[in-house]
């Protein structure tokens, strides 16, 4: 059976593969190693093998990992990448380093007023919803300007960029287009600001049309992890 350290050192290959097709420097994209599901053991196994950045879909799962590598919390970066409730902003603000999932100013708001004095700013992306389900979380694309310009004024919150999570697709054809939209958002958005540096889009299934079309940051879970 496969490692971590393998599967972790094949996902690279992936990106520096994808990198080179797409004319891109090798370590112009960042590997977040989605996590969820997975025990807290195993996300040691990937930190051993050198992956610092994960991850995580369900803020109390994540909360119980984050307590049991306390040990490895000035090394580890933590990324929510699940949807958030208004409710649980407070903890989130309070032990996450990222969230990818800002898709309403009321949350946004909260977590820049929830964030520790002592803590560096959050970092966050906007949520785009580019396929229109209603099943999925984020901001419809034409209201994203308006939700940028505002989640970039608040205190304690740096905003980096934005997340899409376009509906799976086997053909490549379709997942470049979908990707294609989401990298024109984020262009467009990054005229406005030009701070904005991140994004994050592209899983397991469609790493290299992701990396391909400008993602800065891809999430893979199952290619590193296994299927759940």
């Amino acid at each position: 059976m496969a490692t971590i350290a393998s599967k972790l050192q094949l996902v690279q290959n992936r990106i520096f593969q994808a990198c080179s097709t797409a004319g891109r420097a090798a370590d112009s994209v960042k590997l977040l190693a989605v996590s969820k599901t997975f025990p807290a053991v195993t996300v040691r196994e990937a930190f051993e093998a050198g992956q610092r950045c994960f991850g995580e879909n369900y803020v109390q799962e994540a909360i119980d990992k984050i307590q049991a590598l306390a040990d490895l919390r000035s090394q580890i970066e933590w990324h929510l990448i699940g949807p958030l409730q208004s409710n649980k902003t407070r903890v989130v603000a309070e032990h996450f380093d990222w969230v990818h999932t800002v898709d309403r100013l009321k949350v946004a708001q909260r977590l820049s007023e929830q964030r520790p004095a002592n803590l560096p700013p959050l970092q966050v992306c906007i949520q785009i919803n580019t396929s229109g389900e209603d099943s999925k979380s984020g901001v419809a694309p034409e209201h994203a300007a308006e939700l940028a310009d505002a989640v970039a004024q608040l205190p304690r919150l740096t905003l980096r960029g934005v997340m899409a999570l376009p509906a799976p697709s086997e053909d490549p054809a379709v997942q470049h287009a979908a990707l294609r939209q989401v990298r024109a958002l984020f262009d467009t958005l990054r005229a406005r600001n030009p701070a904005l540096d991140t994004l994050s889009m592209g899983m397991s299934a469609d790493l290299e049309a992701a990396v391909e079309e400008g993602a800065t940051m891809v999430r893979i879970g199952t290619a590193i992890f296994g299927h759940r």
